[in-house]
């Protein structure tokens, strides 16, 4: 991002680092971070994985993912070998080292695929297979770019049946790879059935499989899916990972209604989803605000 110094970069990371800040505006900063890219940005989102929120360190690895800068790679392995660390937190440094695509990870990533942790292995494994996969496609042009500008854990499958894709994305007997590949092909689909099909995923399968359905809901913003995420959000019995993907989809959807849901959890006893209720408020403020109008994410406001 042209010009922005060194010490405007560190001045966004003291707000990002600053535990006493609100944690909407450390959000703010590290979305700025993300996308003005670079050592020290990268450097300022390091300085942030001492903090106590599991949200806010998920975020981190999340983002230093989608910039796919080779020198987050020691980083996230680092937080991804911490077992102290949240299941949540190393689930998302595994699946950064997977976003970034270098084949030197593999070897880690094999290791962690043996994880005792579910989520940690099923996301290690997940990366792997998008490691392969980048190795099989011939060029870069066979590269599927995201209609959300996001770095996804797997390309979109090559069909375009939603009956299809649905069989596939409920079939819990195919490898999460193809499952996660047929759920990018329904958010790319963006129609009405597709939007259904993926809604019913937040009913079956793994922790990590509806957590990425959470977030693709989210990535859609469209207000039949709420509903469903209403369910799984007020579901207690449900991941805690899952429920707090749940509440900020519904903050990216951003009706009256998702004001209203996103409400009644402030103050869950899940600290991951309470936290998760104050972005999506947050987002979900943002995106009815003017603001929006001259910005295509959150990370793009100034903090």
């Amino acid at each position: 991002m042209l010009g922005i110094n060194k010490n405007q970069i560190s001045a966004i990371g003291c707000v990002l680092n600053d535990q006493n800040r609100p944690l909407k505006e450390r959000f703010r900063a590290l979305f700025t971070l993300k996308n003005i890219g670079g050592a020290e940005a990268i450097q300022q989102i390091h300085n942030c994985f001492k903090d106590e929120s599991a949200l806010l360190k998920h975020e981190l690895a999340y983002c230093l993912g989608q910039m796919q800068d080779t020198r987050a790679i020691p980083i996230l392995i680092g937080i991804l070998k911490d077992v102290t660390q949240e299941p949540m937190v190393r689930h998302e440094a595994g699946e950064a080292l997977g976003a970034i695509g270098d084949p030197n990870v593999i070897h880690i990533l094999e290791e962690y695929s043996k994880d005792c942790i579910p989520e940690v292995a099923e996301t290690c494994q997940l990366a792997l297979c998008r490691l392969q996969w980048l190795q099989s496609i011939s060029d870069s042009t066979n590269l599927h770019r995201s209609p959300y500008m996001s770095v996804d854990p797997a390309p979109p499958a090559d069909i375009a049946d939603v009956k299809k894709l649905k069989e596939i994305l409920l079939n819990e007997n195919i490898s999460l790879f193809e499952r996660y590949r047929a759920m990018f092909a329904l958010r790319n689909i963006r129609t009405p059935e597709s939007i259904l099909a993926l809604s019913d995923g937040l009913k079956v399968g793994s922790a990590l499989f509806k957590h990425e359905v959470a977030f693709v809901l989210g990535q859609l913003q469209e207000e039949i899916a709420v509903p469903y995420l209403e369910a799984c959000l007020k579901n207690v019995e449900e991941n805690e990972m899952v429920r707090h993907e749940c509440a900020e989809a519904l903050g990216s959807i951003a009706t009256p209604n998702c004001f209203d849901i996103l409400y009644k959890y402030l103050n869950d006893s899940k600290r991951v989803v309470k936290e998760s209720c104050i972005i999506a408020l947050d987002m979900c403020e943002y995106e009815n605000s003017s603001e929006f109008q001259y910005a295509d994410t959150l990370g793009k406001v100034a903090v």
